[in-house]
Formats: structure tokens, sequence, C-alpha cells
């Protein structure tokens, strides 16, 4: 039986990506091999509970909406999430993954929106950006970059060149 280590089960209005506004049913897991000198949920990298697949479409069917974020934590540290990802979408849920881009997104469901940072030098965590998910990402997805200084924007724009990523796929820049 599927099990995930779950931080949170939430709704709200989705505050980042192309979604901002919308009502969203966020499922935070537990959990990140990243310590970005940013980061804004270190809370989720220790605690939460185990649950089933069972309870948490469950827990999730009481909202009233269509649109759901898996974030983090880092997601992907999960290799359970992949099954959670794809039951989501068999069930008709818009399914995005907020993941910070240090591990492969190759088996993630073709039919979720992946939104990857892309980490850039003043986040601490550069060297664990896994450059082979740019191969993967397609133009349903999203590339974010957050910005702390003019030097990760000069430096955000040189990978934008570079990976030709303009092309691909919808890019975001968050201070």
């Amino acid at each position: 039986m599927t099990q995930l280590k779950v931080f949170e089960i939430f709704y709200s209005l989705q505050g980042e990506s192309s979604r901002v506004g919308l009502p969203t049913i966020f499922i935070r897991l537990s959990g990140c091999p990243m310590r970005c000198h940013y980061c804004d949920t270190a809370y989720a990298f220790q605690g939460g509970s185990m649950m089933g697949m069972d309870d948490i479409m469950s827990s999730i069917k009481k909202y009233d909406t269509r649109y759901v974020t898996v974030t983090g934590g880092e997601p992907l540290a999960q290799k359970e999430v992949l099954n959670l990802l794809k039951t989501l979408a068999d069930s008709d849920y818009e399914v995005s993954l907020e993941t910070g881009g240090g591990l492969s997104i190759k088996e993630v469901d073709p039919r979720v929106k992946i939104i990857l940072d892309i980490k850039t030098p003043e986040s601490g965590e550069e060297k664990k950006n896994h450059w082979e998910n740019l191969e993967v990402i397609n133009s349903k997805d999203e590339i974010k970059f957050v910005l702390c200084s003019r030097g990760d924007y000069e430096w955000a724009k040189q990978i934008l060149d570079q990976y030709q990523l303009t092309e691909k796929c919808e890019i975001l820049f968050s201070p």
C-alpha cells in the first residue's frame, strides 16, 4: 500500500505560477534534500504523518476545486509521489508539481504540470540542479527562478539563452 509522509493538506488561493488566484488544494509533503537560503517552508523538512492513498484522496474530496498542487519540501524525495500524481490525474484533477529541480522529473506522469525551480547561485544550492530535467520540460510546464540579486538575474538570463528555455515553456522570475 502506497504511503506518503504528508506535512499538511490545505485549501487556498494559488500564490505562485501562472495559476495565481485559482482556488487550489495543496498537498505538502515532508522532507527536502536542499537547504536554500531563502526557503519559506523549512518547517516541512521534518514532521508530518504517514498517509495512505485512500486517506489523501478522501481529504481532498471535501474541497470544491479540481486544482491540486503537490509541493513540499521536495515531493520527488518520496518515490511514492509518482503514484499520487498518477492517481490524482486519473481522478480528473488538474495537477501541478512544485519541485526544487534537484531530482529527476523523467518519471512524472505526462498529464502533470511541472513547476521546476532552477536554483540560482545565491540560493546556495546551484550545484544540485538536475540539468537533465530541461530535456523533459515541455510547453505545459513552467520554470521558475527565485532571484536574490542582480547577479542571480544575469545568471538566469544566461541559463535561458544557453538552454533556449523561452522556446520550451513559460518562465517565471520570483523575488
